[in-house]
């Protein structure tokens, strides 16, 4: 007999409307070799120091992680300066964002985010009872006068990535000040900050003052982009110790594995490897946007690891038909029609081989056609 929606255990209102987060493609056809662009994952891999601490624990398998992540939080305090207690680690920080929202939005609550910004705040708020706002940008870029505008006295947090993913736009430090300055004080202002490392700019911040000096901010980072440790998914937070307080009380007690934590510690302080990654970004970043753009490409200037690429959608040059243009040919690059972006496509950079060969290919997508 089958159950009816009536005698069957149900999710409260809202959970069955969240639209759930689709990770990029990851397969190219039968007989084709892969080449993936679509998740941001750094083409230089990991440490090398993270790989041998992810080693060494094989034997210590049997055992439970610390909860506390101690040598981990210790590790990054040291490397920025910053008290361990107040950080926390997650299982990326995806798992921190939406644990910091349980935390601090519920039924009849409102959470902010630029219009394009990163998927998981629309569920997370979402998940948690609360009411999404998405509020417009300016070129592609969160427009701090309408991000302030739209908070109301049910706004509970409001979320900045910075720089942003898809897009690979950012605020100036000062810009982001102002928009702490001009909040009030019960509104939780969450700064993910999974680029920063990727970041040249001269007029760029994480955010980590602001929240040293801010009783209302946290930042999130990430070891899954330039420490190349996505696998193990791996995060962490920094804040208020009012903030760490309240979080510490509802996770597991046993959240982040142990590789991850022992490979993450090892990772923090491998400074030459983090130099090759920015080297390397620093290299194809600006060629590939060029390179791009010559063919007819229209290149949102990105600070971050990746490019949005828009493409005319004249003469069946569309965002869809390039996708399925380049997975013949076994690149693959993400889809933005769930970010609201159906003319786009998402490149991560890769290595020397993958950039010629997704340029090439692109080049052979925008040539003149005739019929």
């Amino acid at each position: 007999m089958t159950a009816s929606t009536a005698t069957r255990p149900m999710p409260r209102p809202g959970i069955l409307d969240i639209e759930a987060y689709v990770p990029g493609k990851s397969a190219a056809p039968a007989g084709t070799k892969l080449v993936k662009l679509s998740s941001n994952e750094t083409p230089l891999g990991p440490s090398p120091k993270a790989i041998e601490a992810f080693k060494a624990l094989a034997g210590k398998l049997e055992l439970y992680p610390d909860g506390s992540a101690t040598k981990l939080r210790e590790a990054i305090g040291a490397k920025y300066g910053l008290d361990p207690a107040r950080l926390i680690c997650g299982s990326g920080s995806d798992e921190l964002l939406s644990l910091v929202t349980n935390a601090y939005v519920g039924p009849g609550d409102e959470g902010v985010y630029s219009a394009y910004g990163f998927l998981v705040y629309k569920i997370a708020i979402t998940a948690a009872g609360g009411q999404p706002v998405a509020v417009p940008e300016k070129n592609l870029t969160a427009d701090v006068d309408a991000l302030l505008a739209a908070v109301t006295p049910r706004t509970k947090i409001l979320y900045l990535a910075n720089p942003n993913n898809p897009t690979g736009t950012y605020l100036p430090f000062d810009e982001v000040k102002r928009l702490q300055a001009g909040l009030p004080p019960h509104v939780l202002l969450v700064l993910d900050a999974a680029y920063a490392e990727y970041v040249r700019r001269n007029d760029y911040a994480s955010g980590l003052e602001l929240v040293a000096t801010c009783d209302n901010v946290v930042m999130t980072r990430t070891f899954s982009k330039i420490h190349g440790l996505a696998n193990l998914r791996l995060g962490w937070m920094y804040g208020p110790a009012h903030v760490i307080d309240a979080l510490n009380r509802i996770r597991g007690p046993f959240n982040v594995n142990g590789a991850a934590l022992e490979a993450g510690a090892a990772a923090i302080g491998d400074d030459a490897h983090v130099g090759k990654a920015i080297d390397h970004n620093e290299r194809w970043l600006p060629w590939l946007t060029h390179e791009l753009a010559r063919l007819g490409i229209e290149v949102t200037p990105s600070v971050g690891n990746f490019l949005l690429l828009h493409f005319p959608g004249a003469d069946g040059r569309t965002a869809p038909a390039a996708d399925a243009f380049l997975t013949a040919r076994g690149l693959i690059l993400r889809r933005m029609d769930a970010y609201g972006l159906p003319g786009a496509l998402r490149l991560t950079i890769g290595d020397e081989a993958a950039n010629r060969a997704v340029v090439a290919a692109l080049a052979d997508f925008m040539a003149p056609r005739h019929g």
